[in-house]
């Protein structure tokens, strides 16, 4: 029987980086063995079921480019795909326990699952065969006195109905999957394969909530991440690949998968690394692609992109230096206004001594006499303009950064200048005079 996997959050809130791991790895897990992924909404919770958090949660899968084969707005042949639209399959079910006599109804009117009380076992992929004793536990219900479904028993119906043959999820399920074995036992069905992931701990050793950093991937998206990166970083939280680089793509990623070798301990999240994986993702974007990612941190800081006929290259000559895209404004946001500030050292460094006038006005008139406006053209005649003034090349930089961005950080002063253009380059050294 071919592989067939699925992730089921309820829509009640955010895409949690927990359950877009556990996403992450159902859809590895498919893709290696040329299986299918369902996403199965588990929307049973009417008072907390919501409409945009089911918007989120699509948004979110798509953004990270984990597609799903069957679910909502994929279509199938198992479907509906919502649990709220699936209670003739579970009354279909329990009809089937009831002619088995292997439920009862109390006064209530709630329906409880006659536990088998054997021992069980859970066979995982993650955690090896784990045996739950005979259980004590009072039996189960199944159907409430509303006459709504519990997770547990909707969740096995589910599964058997679309077919599943492994269930990843994460390890805080395990302790209750004896129960669905049981139920599945009692339906004359094989329970999946399981396997059971870490959990996912914050820096300081508990379980990751809400509040935080990185905890919902809209988060990422709102700061700046690339797809890719938090893809690539996901996949590490839990799982070590058999590779020379934690750098991976896509194809490799699925070409490596293999549930067997995911972690049985918990994963520490690390938002710096995840960081830094990012800023290795962004060192290797073309040109057109990095303008692209950027346009929206860019169009939100108010910056006129369209305006500057080198914004792609402008992005190129600061991407060593970010880590993220919501950091590029505050890196070139002077290549696209003439009202930019400076900053309080750049004011200072202006002034710091009497000269620093004079050197600029020298740098001034050696710019103006440049003809070809290339990058070795304008460096030259910084030089040419330092040795007439008897100092350093080092002594006019700091003083001409200043003076074109407003700033003490950037690219190379001759980069700056070539992509400001000449005409600028002469008006901001004029406005720097004024300044000093």
């Amino acid at each position: 029987m071919s592989v067939r996997v699925r992730f089921a959050p309820s829509p009640t809130g955010y895409l949690h980086v927990g359950g877009a791991r556990t996403a992450l790895f159902n859809w590895l897990f498919a893709r290696r063995h040329g299986g299918k992924l369902v996403l199965r909404i588990e929307d049973t919770d009417e008072a907390r079921n919501t409409e945009e958090a089911r918007a989120a949660i699509l948004d979110g899968l798509r953004w990270l480019g984990i597609d799903w084969d069957e679910g909502p707005e994929a279509g199938g042949d198992y479907g509906p795909y919502f649990q709220s639209q699936r209670k003739d399959i579970y009354d279909r079910y329990l009809a089937q326990l009831q002619a088995a006599d292997l439920v009862y109804t109390e006064e209530n009117g709630s329906v409880r699952f006659k536990f088998t009380r054997r021992p069980i076992t859970v066979i995982d992929l993650v955690c090896g065969d784990v045996t739950f004793a005979a259980t004590e536990e009072p039996d189960m219900t199944v159907r409430r006195p509303d006459g709504s479904y519990i997770f547990h028993f909707v969740n096995v119906v589910d599964d058997i109905e679309m077919g599943i043959t492994h269930v990843i999820r994460g390890e805080d399920h395990l302790s209750n999957t004896w129960k669905h074995i049981d139920l599945f036992n009692a339906f004359g069905k094989s329970a999946p394969i399981y396997a059971h992931i870490p959990l996912i701990l914050n820096p300081s050793g508990s379980k990751m909530s809400k509040r935080d950093e990185g905890s919902s991937i809209e988060s990422y998206q709102q700061a700046g991440f690339l797809p890719a990166a938090v893809f690539n970083y996901l996949c590490l939280l839990g799982w070590t690949p058999r590779a020379d680089s934690e750098k991976l793509d896509r194809d490799t990623l699925v070409s490596l998968f293999d549930a067997k070798e995911i972690h049985s301990s918990n994963a520490r999240f690390d938002i710096g690394k995840c960081k830094w994986l990012n800023s290795q993702y962004l060192r290797e974007m073309e040109p057109k692609a990095l303008l692209d990612a950027s346009r929206h941190q860019l169009s939100q800081a108010g910056l006129p992109i369209e305006k500057a006929s080198h914004a792609a290259a402008i992005l190129q000559s600061v991407k060593e230096k970010v880590s993220l895209l919501s950091e590029f404004p505050a890196w070139v946001h002077y290549f696209f206004r003439d009202d930019y500030p400076y900053e309080v050292e750049v004011v200072a460094k202006l002034r710091a001594k009497e000269d620093n006038s004079t050197l600029l006005e020298a740098a001034g008139k050696a710019l103006e006499a440049v003809g070809d406006w290339t990058e070795d053209s304008i460096h030259a005649a910084i030089e040419l303009a330092a040795k007439e003034q008897a100092v350093k090349p080092g002594a006019l930089m700091p003083l001409l950064r200043g003076a074109l961005s407003g700033q003490m950080r950037g690219p190379g002063v001759a980069t700056m200048a070539h992509l400001l253009g000449k005409s600028a380059v002469l008006n901001r050294i004029h406005q720097a005079q004024n300044v000093i």
